[in-house]
């Protein structure tokens, strides 16, 4: 299922050879492993440039898709469509330690999840289940895609987050979700 395309601002990424990151993910209830950067079952593609993985032709995939009301029935019945999320560049911020982050007072972890949660582009992640990359890094962080404020049924578990990263050299990309 296609999920979304994110511009590679050269002013967040740099001079990198990609322009423009497509990112997939299987869409069958019956497969697991969505949710692995590794497990095949999700993909990010960067266009021009970058290295894709294996893939089957189609000549139209499986897209996002709204329930609708069947023309004669009372049962819905997906229907194709688009959707457009508003994306904020993210801030950086100083992460506390593991350690340090059980200290926080209400206040600062209240303040803490308001710089990192939402939808965004760059900046740092909001883990829900704690710090996770994919492996063969570094990874730049591309994307953070909160399930429960897009416009769209996505299915990253229970209120799940999903994240992207992009190589430093900006041909490859990883995917993996949390859910709280």
């Amino acid at each position: 299922m296609f999920i979304g395309q994110i511009a590679l601002a050269k002013e967040l990424f740099g001079a990198i050879p990609g322009r423009m990151a497509y990112l997939f993910m299987t869409d069958n209830d019956k497969v697991d492993g969505t949710w692995e950067p590794e497990g095949g079952e999700n993909a990010i593609i960067i266009q021009p440039g970058g290295m894709a993985p294996p893939s089957k032709p189609m000549k139209e995939g499986p897209a996002v898709c709204k329930m609708v009301p069947a023309l004669f029935g009372k049962r819905l019945v997906p229907k194709n469509c688009e959707f457009a999320v508003t994306l904020v560049e993210g801030d950086d911020c100083e992460l506390p330690a593991p350690d340090q982050r059980t200290s926080l007072t209400a206040e600062e972890a209240e303040n803490y999840v308001k710089l990192l949660e939402g939808n965004k582009i760059g900046g740092t992640p909001f883990f829900l289940q704690g710090d996770e990359y994919p492996s063969g890094g570094p990874w730049k962080f591309l994307l953070q895609l909160d399930s429960s404020k897009v416009p769209f049924f996505v299915n990253f578990g229970d209120c799940g987050i999903g994240y992207a990263f992009i190589s430093e050299a900006g041909n490859s990309a990883k995917f993996l979700w949390q859910c709280s």
